[in-house]
């Protein structure tokens, strides 16, 4: 009788099934981690992010595609810029993150370390960023009596990232390597910075993009004795007013690091979330849309506004939403104000006092609110009807 697959096997097996056959895993990366801790209660999120489906061809299948994706000249326009930044061994990115950060002596140009991270998929990829990481930081103890101040770049590391019980692998824009032996995440982004500020709202995503990265290299660093420090502050580089010319910021990520590290706590299990769908579900988006929209609809989800920004799925989500009525597609905060009221036609209901215990405060206030509408609209009407007699 043959052996039973192991666990991770028996997971991996169950996820390429959700996906279709031979269709491979679309990545997991760290905007995707980081819209996921935003959302931990949406298992619909969790299930297809862990499992490697492709959203935006899901979204398009199911007749609701999402506008996301990057033009093809800003695409070339930020790469441009970063193989700018890290031209000449990566010489201006050093001197920037010195002159943010410091952590050593000045960079020399030509004698700082860029380690060949090259290897075969991203488990041999991720195994030759931790070897390097560990290089270097012990290199940094040898050369500490000396001073030669000795510092290391890696250019694009592949990191893992346990999430929910399936590994993610991330790629930041670059991790270098103080002399007195920490460790800093560099987010390289083609959005200006002007007199010194960029867009709060991309500074903001950055930063949590930047967080997922850290909380990676904890998972490095705690195979390290001693561990090495990681910076809660990212060095964040982008074009200087409208020229291409480089400026950094330091950018503090210690509340978006705990914001994240308690969000992926909290995230199902993908396990528990597979096991739980009727035998023979699936995602191939070349099944026919009725079938994927009852696969979909198989997996529970909590939208929010927020999602339009972050999930390919998210116009098919407020679509579902809104026709069951759910307080939630108008935002969190209100979800938060009406208490244990979780359908639209439950707060009208309260309002117009046909149900719901008038003693509740958010009852009493809906009431209230619903009395002061009608005021308002009555004595409008009546101002409305004089005003239309006397022309």
């Amino acid at each position: 009788m043959p052996a039973p697959p192991k666990r991770g096997t028996a997971l991996r097996q169950r996820l390429a099934e959700l996906r279709g056959p031979d269709v491979p895993a679309a990545p997991l990366d760290a905007r995707a981690l980081a819209a996921l801790a935003a959302n931990p209660g949406c298992r619909r999120r969790a299930l297809l992010d862990g499992a490697g489906v492709d959203k935006a061809a899901l979204a398009q299948s199911l007749g609701s595609p999402a506008p996301f994706g990057q033009s093809q000249f800003a695409f070339m326009r930020g790469n441009a810029f970063e193989a700018k930044v890290k031209a000449d061994g990566g010489a201006e990115l050093l001197r920037l993150v010195h002159g943010r950060l410091g952590g050593g002596p000045e960079p020399v140009p030509g004698e700082s370390s860029v380690p060949d991270l090259t290897a075969v998929g991203p488990e041999g990829r991720a195994a030759r960023t931790s070897l390097a990481l560990r290089e270097a930081t012990e290199a940094t103890v040898a050369t500490e009596a000396t001073s030669t101040g000795r510092w290391t770049l890696l250019d694009h590391p592949m990191l893992a990232l346990d999430v929910a019980g399936t590994p993610a692998f991330l790629e930041p824009d670059a991790v270098v390597v103080h002399p007195d032996g920490s460790w800093t995440v560099v987010e390289i982004k083609s959005f200006p910075m002007i007199d010194g500020s960029a867009d709060a709202a991309k500074v903001g995503a950055a930063a949590r993009q930047a967080a997922v990265y850290a909380l990676a290299l904890e998972r490095v660093a705690a195979h390290m004795d001693p561990a090495p420090r990681i910076r809660d502050h990212v060095l964040l580089v982008c074009p200087k007013d409208f020229s291409n010319l480089p400026t950094a910021s330091a950018i503090d990520v210690r509340k978006q690091l705990s914001v994240t590290r308690r969000q992926l706590a909290r995230l199902t299990r993908i396990e528990d979330i597979a096991a739980a769908l009727p035998e023979g579900t699936t995602f191939d988006v070349n099944r026919p849309a009725p079938d994927l929209t009852a696969a979909v609809e198989s997996v529970p989800a909590t939208y929010a506004p927020e999602c339009l920004a972050a999930c390919e799925l998210a116009f098919h989500c407020r679509e579902r939403s809104r026709d069951e009525g759910s307080v939630t597609s108008l935002g969190r905060s209100v979800r938060g104000e009406l208490g244990g009221l979780t359908t639209v036609e439950a707060v009208l209901s309260a309002a117009t006092g046909t149900s719901g215990d008038p003693a509740d405060p958010t009852v009493a206030a809906l009431r209230r609110a619903a009395t002061l509408r009608a005021e308002a609209l009555s004595g409008g009407g009546a101002s409305g009807g004089a005003g239309g007699s006397e022309c």
